[in-house]
């Protein structure tokens, strides 16, 4: 059994891009939500958190439709950069960044929210702005909630298939990632190849699951001996 490892790489890949994407628009997004109290709080959260519960192949064909030559976003994205959207790397970034969206919100909008607020009280009566408190109090002060953040965000793109399918399709080298391979491999009714590429995905799954929880609980601990 000759195994080609590349679609781990691009697995490996596209989940490094996604998530450092998301950690850079995902901070300054969740900080807002969990300090605003505007009307459309509410909006938005369910906008953010709608890939969770929207079936796949219902985000897929949509992106499919938004990012194709023909919409204006694509065509759009062409001329400027000479950059296909569709059935590219580049467009699994875009899609798999939606589609990832929420698990990067939700765990650093929580650790914004339970944030001790006496600590930020503390940032502004020594002088300090919003800018300096949010980098030098707010976030060293939710590690936990950061690592939890790019973990979980990084693993969830890694296994993705409906939307990562349908957008990139599946060709070899260039948008083939582990997942889709799978897929391909059982549908050859290669069982072997796709038991051996299940069983990678399946223990890193649970290695950076088991990584998450003992972080977080070496965490609660350190709080409790104060």
């Amino acid at each position: 059994m000759l195994i080609d490892f590349t679609p781990f790489f691009l697995s490996f890949k596209l989940a490094f891009f996604v998530t450092v994407i998301l950690l850079c628009i995902g901070v300054p997004f969740a900080y807002f939500l969990s300090n605003t109290r505007s009307k459309i709080k509410p909006v938005l959260e369910a906008v953010s958190a709608l890939p969770i519960v929207l079936p796949p192949s219902v985000l897929g064909f949509y992106m499919l439709i938004l990012l194709s030559p023909d919409s204006i976003i694509g065509e759009t994205v062409y001329k400027l950069f000479n950059v296909k959207l569709v059935f590219t790397f580049e467009g699994l970034i875009v899609a798999s960044s939606l589609y990832s969206f929420p698990f990067m919100i939700q765990p650093l909008q929580n650790g914004f929210e339970n944030i001790d607020k006496r600590l930020i009280e503390a940032s502004f009566l020594s002088g300090k702005g919003k800018i300096r408190t949010l980098f030098k109090v707010i976030l060293p002060n939710m590690k936990s909630s950061i690592l939890t953040a790019i973990i979980i965000t990084f693993a969830h793109t890694i296994g993705e298939f409906g939307v990562v399918l349908m957008v990139g399709g599946s060709i070899p080298g260039k948008t083939e990632v582990a997942s889709v391979a799978i897929y391909d491999y059982v549908e050859m009714m290669d069982y072997k190849s796709a038991h051996f590429y299940s069983a990678i995905m399946l223990i890193i799954s649970f290695l950076v699951l088991l990584f998450v929880y003992i972080f977080n609980e070496r965490e609660k601990k350190k709080y409790e001996l104060f």
